[in-house]
């Protein structure tokens, strides 16, 4: 899709910091001509612009004066919000990383930061975006029982529906789109959150725990399988009799 200038249409980051100083050095930073960015100090009228405008990407500050960056996530994915969402903050111990991602973060990145990181975060989250876009042109994938409807981002097995958040969506379609294939870490890594990828390589294997507990069930084929030393595969396991 093209604006009426013929050019492709600016990408939309929301900037949320208290910070005055923070957030006009990140707005001077990201605004381009190929990006828009809009500013928020709370989190309260970050919520109401989520719910006003669409946003590819919103860059969010853990701590705010009236809701922190958890409360946030977790009420933009509790109505259905899929925006992506970098973390920024000063928390850098594993608990805080985790909880992040169990609350709707997408990535996460500790102050203090350096500025190429985060540049190169925020490119790889809005490729991922644009590719994303791009997948949606497909319809369905299927393996064995599973059929995944791309334009309605519908997960069944068998007559079961499944209720995925977008990374989890998003890994489990890259994974099915390469079936039988052993798929290397880090070209997973790439291929789901963007390239290059410069986050915590353990990521993945949190996000795999998540799908592995939502869609492997007793007595039925396993789907998603490790490949130690290399990474992961999607095949349909046939059970013994």
């Amino acid at each position: 899709m093209r604006d009426h200038e013929g050019q492709q249409p600016k990408s939309q980051v929301l900037l949320v910091d208290d910070d005055p100083e923070l957030l006009r050095f990140l707005y001077q930073e990201f605004t381009s001509d190929k990006v828009r960015c809009t500013c928020s100090k709370t989190g309260s009228k970050a919520l109401t612009l989520l719910r006003q405008q669409r946003f590819d990407l919103v860059v969010l500050d853990w701590s705010l004066p009236d809701f922190d960056g958890l409360e946030i996530c977790q009420r933009l994915r509790s109505t259905g919000n899929t925006t992506p969402v970098l973390m920024l903050t000063a928390h850098d111990d594993l608990d805080a990383r985790v909880q992040a991602l169990d609350y709707g973060a997408d990535d996460y990145l500790s102050k203090p930061f350096e500025l190429r990181e985060l540049h190169a975060r925020v490119r790889a989250r809005l490729r991922r975006g644009t590719f994303a876009a791009s997948e949606k042109q497909k319809e369905q994938l299927e393996l064995g029982d599973w059929r995944i409807n791309l334009l309605q981002r519908a997960v069944h097995r068998g007559e079961h529906k499944l209720s995925l958040t977008q990374r989890e969506f998003d890994l489990l379609c890259y994974l099915i789109e390469h079936p039988g294939e052993v798929l290397h870490r880090q070209n997973i890594l790439e291929g789901v959150w963007g390239a290059p990828f410069v986050g915590d390589p353990n990521t993945l294997d949190v996000y795999m725990g998540y799908l592995r507990r939502k869609i492997e069930k007793p007595n039925h084929p396993q789907l998603l399988h490790t490949i130690r030393g290399v990474g992961f595969m999607a095949r349909v396991e046939t059970m013994s009799a």
